[in-house]
């Protein structure tokens, strides 16, 4: 117990350490938000993977979804780093740098309204992130209590409450130089941390190899027939899970909090590594993660999922291991939960300030008052998050934790179609956004309340985010043909920043031929 408080005491002294150290960074918006849009490869490619993976997936996706699909869940973090990472930087990295320069934005509602020319699709867009971005950072608590019970036996309200007043510190002290730096400790800790892990559970059952042969010889007649599905390539439910990989992959191509990464990058060699580097950061730990959870069933014997729920699967797996071990396997917990809840609360503040207050409500508001607003809501909002987590822990709200499920969906299917096209496609228009917006986070809040009332196939919030991101790329291009296209010279102003010439060596560019 003693080394495990040691461990803990360390890593929250080097958070809180870095956000005090990064003050300097911190004197401006620009500066706060974006830290200075001077960010390196292996900072912002460390920040984006650990945004993208938080105690959600390590406890809950890969507990749920390894023990549904066995071993082919796996699938859904080679899908992460594949088409969440490597595509999602190669498609949107440069122009989103580029873009988001020339228009002055450094939020996404704010990229929306001055693409599209339209402050009230700045304020819609800042009202979705709003509603659903708070429910969002209050799940990355969740799959905590089942942890930190387990390693020290203390309540869970108090885990919630130190976790929230540490990030809080280093998020208000350094702004988003500070969430980088610090993720990019997390980053190193949940790199090591997946790889033993991994390393130990498979030896608690006889290796590798035996662990495959153990899982192959699992059935369970309510999930398939087919003999040693769990053990095999595309599991017992390929569709399903090849929404889950659309879901959790292409859908952080919408949300604000991973697209605000891009914003701040420095350079084009910073993309090219940050690239190599994201896409690796996410083979291995959401690659890991997911593998880890796919030998949950070996461990059937222990765990009750009627009683305990998906979340009680990884804890009940990681349980026998060395305390020292389990003291990793907390920091490595913590460390993803913090790191995403850092982005999420800054992308929350911002949006709100930035998008919302300025402008809209207060019509001056100078570069102090901004910051202060800004670092006031940090608070707020990582309060009212930790209050919700603390109710659905002591009340077992369904109503707040179907709101969490949906949120992904929501944000990826009212975001992603407009925000891609906004970077490529001139001819994309007001009323094509508008539809996006409505249609993505509308069919997730009916989902909510009328499930039962959706075909079979949509009756999942994972299968109906999905299904409402592909709408949104397909919604987007066909209004945007039948209304009025957006003014010519406008469009190709800013689409201007994209030709500007630049000179690069001949390794990366062929001359002309004189």
């Amino acid at each position: 117990m003693v080394l495990k408080i040691l461990m803990l005491l360390i890593f929250f002294g080097c958070m809180v350490g870095v956000g005090l150290y990064c003050r300097r960074h911190a004197t401006d918006v620009n500066g706060f938000v974006l830290g200075g849009r001077s960010v390196g490869p292996w900072l912002t490619a460390f920040a984006y993977g650990t945004s993208y993976f938080s105690a959600v997936i390590f406890i809950g996706y890969a507990g749920q979804f390894g023990w549904k699909y066995g071993l082919a869940s796996t699938w859904i973090g080679l899908g992460n780093a594949f088409i969440g990472s490597l595509l999602a930087w190669v498609l949107l990295g440069r122009r989103t740098r580029l873009m988001t320069q020339k228009l002055s934005t450094a939020t996404m509602p704010e990229f929306f309204g001055k693409r599209y020319r339209s402050n009230a699709l700045k304020v819609g867009a800042s009202a979705i992130v709003f509603i659903f971005l708070i429910p969002y950072t209050a799940s990355l608590y969740n799959g905590l209590s089942r942890l930190f019970g387990m390693a020290f036996h203390i309540d869970y309200t108090v885990c919630i409450i130190a976790m929230a007043v540490l990030t809080g510190i280093y998020v208000i002290a350094g702004g988003y130089m500070a969430t980088a730096i610090n993720d990019f400790i997390q980053g190193i800790i949940m790199l090591a941390g997946i790889v033993a892990v991994i390393a130990s559970v498979l030896a608690s059952k006889g290796g590798f190899m035996a662990s495959i042969e153990a899982l192959a010889r699992v059935e369970d007649a309510s999930a398939t027939s087919m003999p040693g599905a769990f053990a095999s390539f595309f599991g017992p439910d390929p569709f399903n899970l090849l929404c889950v990989v659309i879901l959790t992959s292409l859908g952080t191509w919408g949300l604000p909090q991973m697209v605000q990464k891009f914003y701040a990058i420095k350079s084009e060699k910073a993309i090219s590594k940050g690239t190599i580097i994201s896409t690796l950061f996410a083979i291995i730990v959401a690659g890991g993660c997911y593998f880890l959870g796919g030998f949950g069933r070996l461990f059937s014997d222990q765990i009750d999922i009627a009683a305990g729920g998906y979340d009680s699967i990884i804890p009940t797996m990681l349980s026998n291991l060395p305390d020292l071990l389990i003291g990793v396997v907390v920091i490595l917990v913590l460390s993803a939960s913090m790191s995403t809840l850092s982005s999420l609360v800054l992308a929350s503040s911002s949006t709100l300030t930035l998008d919302f207050i300025k402008g809209t409500i207060v019509k001056d508001m100078s570069e102090k008052k901004q910051l202060f607003i800004m670092r006031a809501l940090i608070v707020v909002f990582i309060a009212i998050s930790a209050i919700i987590a603390v109710v659905q822990y002591k009340t077992n709200v369904t109503f707040i934790a179907q709101l969490m499920g949906i949120s992904w969906g929501a944000l990826a299917g009212a975001f992603l179609a407009p925000f891609i096209y906004g970077l490529y496609w001139k001819r994309t228009t007001k009323p094509a956004v508008w539809v996006s917006f409505i249609f993505g986070a509308g069919i997730m809040v009916l989902n909510m309340l009328f499930r039962s009332s959706f075909p079979a196939a949509l009756q999942s919030p994972i299968n109906c985010g999905a299904f409402a991101m592909i709408a949104g790329l397909i919604l987007v291009p066909v209004v945007s043909l039948f209304t009025k296209a957006p003014e010519r010279a406008l469009v190709d102003d800013m689409f201007e920043c994209y030709n500007t010439m630049v000179t690069v060596p001949a390794k990366e560019a062929l001359g002309e031929e004189k």
